[in-house]
């Protein structure tokens, strides 16, 4: 199965309390797109500046991924630097600079209209919107979104929750946009603005699937060293959408499997500074640590 990702591409300036890492790879998209390269083929829309280094492309289109959706523009490529203290699940947003995607601009390869999931990575609603209205994919939309859009583009962003299959969101964000403090009732009140499936992301505490025939939780895989959580929530979003794009249906038990594996492809992230980690491991990587988390639940 094809998977369409849509969403930042970003140089990051990261530093934590186990180190610090300047320049990296980073955004919701690239994130997304190395981590559900791993089961299935990829293609990226986006856009980067002039100065975005073409050594990171390579590893990209290295992964099996599409890349001639990758607009390259004058000017500067987005950059986000952040920092982590004590609490390693909360980032210090020190600077930040324009994202390069925006609607007005987005150009779609004729090869990219209809893929058989869509995967609307965190960025602008208004750009999400534009590209539901030009790519209709095949088999299931997915969306995933953040603090600033829920408190600045609420009604573009609901728009598009009418259009999605599945939506991914962290715990305090579902709580801002349902108005719910108990996270079920939040994910219950989500649904009735569209997606049928909502998937909310828990960091070290896992994540659990909420469908209208189903409830599913799964914990964080355990790890002794974490250096960096960046991009954790887009690369379990990645998983997720690359291990279903292998079943053949999108059933309960398929749906759970994913968060699972989700789950075991954000622990790989966490590893390292960026998308260092993400860009050496492999589906047997994937499949032991998987196994490994099937045992621990076994009981």
């Amino acid at each position: 199965m094809s998977i369409l990702i849509i969403g930042s591409v970003a140089l990051d300036t990261i530093k934590t309390p186990f180190g610090e890492a300047r320049e990296t790879p980073g955004g919701s998209a690239t994130y997304a797109c190395l981590a559900a390269a791993i089961f299935s083929s990829v293609k990226l829309l986006s856009a980067a500046g002039e100065d975005f280094p073409s050594r990171y492309i390579r590893k990209l289109q290295e992964k099996n991924i599409d890349t001639s959706g990758l607009e390259i523009c004058p000017g500067c490529t987005f950059r986000w630097t952040g920092q982590y203290g004590e609490n390693i699940n909360e980032a210090l947003t020190l600077s930040v600079c324009p994202e390069r995607l925006k609607k007005e601009t987005l150009k779609i390869p004729g090869h990219y209209r209809n893929p058989d999931y869509l995967f609307l990575a965190n960025t602008d609603p208004e750009v999400q919107g534009e590209a539901l209205k030009r790519i209709k994919p095949l088999k299931l939309t997915v969306l995933d979104t953040m603090n600033l859009w829920i408190n600045n583009k609420l009604k573009s962003l609901k728009s598009i929750m009418r259009k999605a299959d599945i939506l991914f969101i962290n715990e305090t964000e579902s709580k801002m946009l349902s108005g719910e403090i108990n996270l079920i009732s939040a994910a219950k009140k989500i649904m009735q603005d569209g997606p049928g499936i909502v998937v909310i992301k828990k960091g070290e505490h896992g994540a659990f699937l909420l469908s209208r025939d189903d409830f599913f939780a799964v914990p964080a895989y355990p790890l002794e060293k974490v250096k960096d959580p960046t991009g954790a929530g887009d690369s379990f979003a990645g998983g997720f959408l690359g291990y279903l794009a292998t079943r053949r249906k999108i059933t309960p038990a398929n749906l759970r499997l994913a968060t699972v594996m989700g789950a075991v492809t954000a622990s790989f992230t966490v590893e390292d500074f960026g998308t260092r980690r993400l860009e050496k491991i492999n589906r047997q990587d994937l499949e032991k640590r998987f196994c490994r988390m099937k045992q621990m639940l076994d009981f």
